[in-house]
C-alpha cells in the first residue's frame, strides 16, 4: 500500500484546470519532492492531498484513507506547514509551541519535553520568552515549522518552509528533517523553489507544468535521463588572441575573455569536442592553466523539462 496515491486527479475551477489528470504513486518513509513553476498546480495539489478541498474528478487515497470519505481521519495523522504565515503574535515562542501541543491533546509532560527539544533542534533557545510577533520573518518560520512535530505523525506536508531562512538555517532544517525520515520513518512531501534543497533532501521527485506530471524520478536518475549535455571549462592566459580564430569552426563553445580566456563546452559530445580543442592548443603551443568538468545539476534539469514541456505545448496549441 502507498502512502500516498492519486488516480487521474482533476480540479477546475471554472473553466480553469488547475489539475490536469495527475497520477502519483509515493511510497512510505521518503522524502517526495514536488517542484515546479509558480502556478504550475503545487499549492493545488497540497490542498487535494490534505483534504482542504475536494477534487472535481478522481481518487486521493492518502495513509490507505479515501480522502472524500474519510477527511478527517487523515488530517487526524498529518501534519501540515503551507506557505502562509501562521503565528499567535502574542505568545511567547514556547508558550505558542505548548499551545499547539494541546491542540492536539498531547499530554503535559510530552508537551514540556518535546518543547525542550525543539527549542534546542531549531535553535530557539534564546528566543524562546519573545512574542512572535516582535520576531524576524525567517525566526518566525523556524517556530512555525518545529511546533509541527509537537505532535506525532506519519506524513508531512511542507510547502516552501524554507523561506526566509538564512543558508545556515536552512541546512539545519534540511538535516533535522532527513534525521526525522530516517529515525521515525515519517514521509515528507516536499515543495520549493530552491532546487539544491530538494537535490540534497529529496529520495524522489516528481516535476509538474501547467497541472501536468511531466516526470518523477530519483535526481540522480534525472540527471542521467535529461543531463546528457555537460559542461566542461577551460582556461588559458597566454596567446589568447589567437583562440577566436583557430576555435571559430568548433561547434558547441564559446570563448570569453576576461583574466586571459575561458572556453565553455556545452555539448552531448564535451569529450570530442575537448579533445578536438586540446589538439589545436597544442599544435599552437598555448599552455593550459586549468580544466574543469561541471556536473548537471538539477536546477539546469529542471529549466530543461519545464522548458521542453512549454515547448511542446505551444506546438500543440
Amino acid at each position: 500500500m502507498s502512502c500516498i496515491e492519486t488516480k487521474s486527479l482533476f480540479k477546475n475551477y471554472n473553466s480553469l484546470i488547475a489539475v490536469d489528470g495527475i497520477d502519483l504513486n509515493i511510497e512510505y518513509g521518503q522524502v517526495f519532492g514536488f517542484l515546479g513553476p509558480n502556478g504550475a498546480g503545487k499549492s493545488t495539489v497540497i490542498k487535494l492531498l490534505t483534504t482542504l478541498i475536494q477534487p472535481t474528478k478522481g481518487k486521493v487515497s492518502v495513509l490507505g484513507i479515501d480522502s472524500r470519505k474519510n477527511p478527517l481521519q487523515i488530517r487526524k495523522k498529518i501534519g501540515v506547514v503551507l506557505q502562509q504565515p501562521s503565528y499567535e503574535p502574542t505568545l511567547s515562542v514556547e508558550k505558542s509551541m505548548a499551545k499547539y501541543g494541546m491542540m492536539w491533546n498531547v499530554d503535559s509532560r510530552t508537551i514540556k519535553n518535546r518543547t525542550e527539544e525543539l527549542l534546542s533542534s531549531f535553535e530557539l533557545q534564546d528566543i524562546r520568552k519573545k512574542r512572535n510577533e516582535d520576531l524576524s520573518i525567517g525566526q518566525r518560520r523556524r517556530v512555525q515549522v518545529a511546533r509541527e512535530f509537537m505532535h506525532d505523525m506519519e506524513l508531512l506536508f511542507l510547502d516552501e518552509p524554507t523561506v526566509g531562512l538564512d543558508p545556515s538555517a536552512r541546512r539545519k532544517l534540511l538535516d533535522f528533517l532527513k534525521n526525522k525520515v530516517k529515525e521515525t520513518g515519517l514521509t515528507i512531501f516536499y515543495t520549493t523553489h530552491v532546487l539544491t534543497e530538494a537535490e540534497y533532501l529529496c529520495d524522489n521527485i516528481a516535476i509538474i507544468n501547467k497541472g501536468k506530471i511531466i516526470t518523477v524520478d530519483s535526481p540522480n536518475e534525472l540527471k542521467k535521463r535529461f543531463g546528457r549535455k555537460k559542461t566542461i571549462r577551460i582556461h588559458v592566459s597566454s596567446n589568447t588572441e589567437a583562440l577566436g580564430n583557430l576555435l571559430e569552426k568548433i561547434q558547441d563553445c564559446k570563448i570569453e575573455f576576461n583574466t586571459g580566456a575561458t572556453i565553455t563546452i556545452h555539448s552531448t559530445d564535451s569529450e570530442v569536442v575537448l579533445m578536438n580543442i586540446l589538439k589545436i592548443l597544442n599544435q599552437n603551443n598555448i599552455a593550459i592553466d586549468d580544466l574543469s568538468a561541471i556536473p548537471t545539476n538539477l536546477e539546469e534539469i529542471f529549466l530543461k523539462v519545464v522548458g521542453d514541456s512549454n515547448a511542446s505545448d505551444n506546438q500543440i496549441s
